[in-house]
């Protein structure tokens, strides 16, 4: 098989890419850390469970979303609820999984953060871009997920999707996410 080697403009795109994501990231970790004491991913898991219903999803749709492992859900969960921020429920209809659910605390620790992320979010990222931009940016990132996440036709759409991987080789295992 021949290497595809990238283009001299592919590689400045790469490299681009790669530079903004992770200064993009590392902005937002730090501004959460600062005014929450936690992660950006840990922000994620209660940001989402603030805008389901009832503030509760079952965990293997939380790492869905999240585009994580179940594993990696765990353990952000486990923290998260031993801080008093979420909590764990069995799942009445499915024994395997359990339910996530924003408690009061995790709540008015994203009401009191919120306004710092959004305007860390808007300052690091959307005050840099044109309207127009903001609208390539999602078309590109949303075609990016759709081939990672084998939902159209490009060979490099594996569908092995994070929230399905496990974290260890061993079958029968009861995944606790």
């Amino acid at each position: 098989m021949t290497t595809r080697w990238l283009t001299p403009e592919e590689q400045r795109a790469w490299r681009a890419y790669i530079a903004a994501s992770q200064l993009l990231e590392d902005a937002i970790d730090r501004q959460l850390q600062q005014e929450a004491g936690m992660p950006h991913l840990f922000y994620s898991v209660l940001a989402n469970l603030s805008d389901a219903p009832d503030h509760r999803l079952r965990m293997t749709d939380l790492a869905e979303t999240l585009k994580i492992t179940r594993s990696r859900l765990t353990y952000a969960a486990t923290r998260l609820e031993r801080d008093g921020l979420l909590r764990r429920e069995n799942c009445r209809w499915d024994r395997r999984s359990s339910i996530a659910v924003l408690t009061d605390a995790g709540r008015a620790v994203l009401e009191r953060t919120a306004p710092g992320h959004v305007e860390t979010v808007r300052a690091t990222l959307f005050d840099r871009l044109t309207p127009e931009q903001v609208g390539q940016l999602e078309e590109i990132c949303t075609g990016i997920a759709r081939g990672l996440q084998g939902e159209d036709d490009t060979a490099a759409g594996s569908g092995d999707v994070p929230w399905r991987r496990r974290s260890s080789p061993c079958s029968g295992s009861v995944d606790s996410a």
